[in-house]
């Protein structure tokens, strides 16, 4: 079966005027505004509270910064397909009855897309209750362990994700994606949108030496020794491929830090995406450092320490720094296209430029 491969974007042009005057202003550097909620208690562990639902630890926090972190993702994945008629995911599907959304965070994918399909089912499931007041009739945000046996009895005709990584271990992340086959009507779709831990830049306007290099790799040894690998994005398409899926489709990206992109849109998601890393460092760090720093788990205090180092590295926008995403969409085969799934699945890889 042949699989679609969309490039990344080209190298991102740089604005040049962007360190002297620009029309942020300072505007871009300062706090986003919190979003106030009554959530339930959790966990309270270095300042930052986290999920009880299930068993295991979960590195995230479920706290009003880390949602506001979620709704500023939310909006830089948007602005980075706003040239698509549907910017909230790609997977082909018409007419849709059902549609599920693991991780659903704050829950704004589920509830754009419930305004999108009202027609529609749509569910948004997490191990925190979101903290939203109001969602559209047809949709249902539900706090459930995903990691464990589904309920959910309908035929999805899409099942959607987004910024998974370090959520599960390998085995786990085999059975979620083997669940989410077996709850897929056959035709229907799956589609995942992660994005890579590690800060890089092309042009070297970022010395080899900066503190922010050495972002990704630390987090990456820390889930490595959490057994909670963070290559999610190099790994989903062919997770894809294992549990059975076909016509796999992927789009890559890059998401600028701070607004130094001469392209409108470029520059509008760096903003956005400087506020999605400043309010978020903290708690993706928090969990992973002090419980697998090296060479032995750090203090809540040298978490605030570097993170604030990093953040005050970031303010800098003569970086011209970014991070890599992918999308991944594929569909579960009807039956009869299951006995000659393995012939299909070693198909020609195209190509797309967009």
């Amino acid at each position: 079966m042949d699989k679609i491969h969309t490039e990344p974007e080209d190298d991102i042009a740089v604005d040049p005027t962007v360190h002297v005057t620009t029309v942020y202003g300072d505007d871009w550097q300062s706090d986003t505004t919190s979003i106030g909620s009554s959530l339930y208690r959790g966990l309270e562990e270095n300042g930052r509270r986290y999920q009880t639902l299930s068993h295991k630890e979960y590195l995230v926090p479920s706290d009003e910064k880390q949602f506001e972190t979620y709704e500023a993702g939310h909006l830089v994945a948007l602005i980075m397909d706003s040239d698509q008629d549907n910017p909230l995911f790609r997977a082909p599907i018409e007419n849709p009855k059902h549609i599920l959304d693991l991780g659903t965070g704050s829950g704004n994918w589920a509830i754009d897309v419930a305004d999108m399909f009202p027609e529609a089912i749509v569910r948004g499931v997490d191990l925190f209750p979101p903290p939203v007041k109001w969602v559209p009739p047809n949709c249902i945000l539900e706090v459930d362990n995903i990691a464990e046996d589904w309920t959910w009895n309908e035929p999805q005709d899409l099942i959607h994700m987004r910024i998974m990584i370090g959520s599960f271990d390998d085995k786990e992340w085999d059975r979620v994606y083997q669940q989410c086959y077996d709850n897929i009507r056959p035709g229907g779709w799956i589609e995942q949108l992660e994005a890579s831990p590690y800060i890089e830049c092309d042009d070297d306007s970022l010395p080899s030496d900066n503190i922010l290099r050495t972002w990704g790799p630390t987090l990456a040894a820390c889930g490595e020794r959490a057994g909670r690998p963070l290559g999610t994005m190099d790994t989903m398409k062919e997770a894809f491929r294992k549990a059975g899926f076909v016509d796999i489709c992927e789009k890559e990206y890059k998401w600028p830090l701070g607004p130094w992109a001469r392209d409108q849109k470029y520059k509008e998601a760096g903003t956005v995406n400087y506020h999605h890393w400043m309010s978020g460092m903290e708690g993706w760090a928090m969990w992973l450092l002090c419980k697998f720093g090296a060479p032995k788990p750090w203090s809540q205090d040298e978490v605030i320490v570097y993170v604030a180092k990093l953040r005050n590295e970031l303010k800098n926008p003569r970086y011209h720094t970014y991070e890599r995403a992918r999308r991944v969409w594929a569909r579960k085969p009807f039956p009869e296209e299951i006995a000659g799934r393995d012939r299909d699945n070693e198909g020609v890889t195209i190509k797309v430029e967009e």
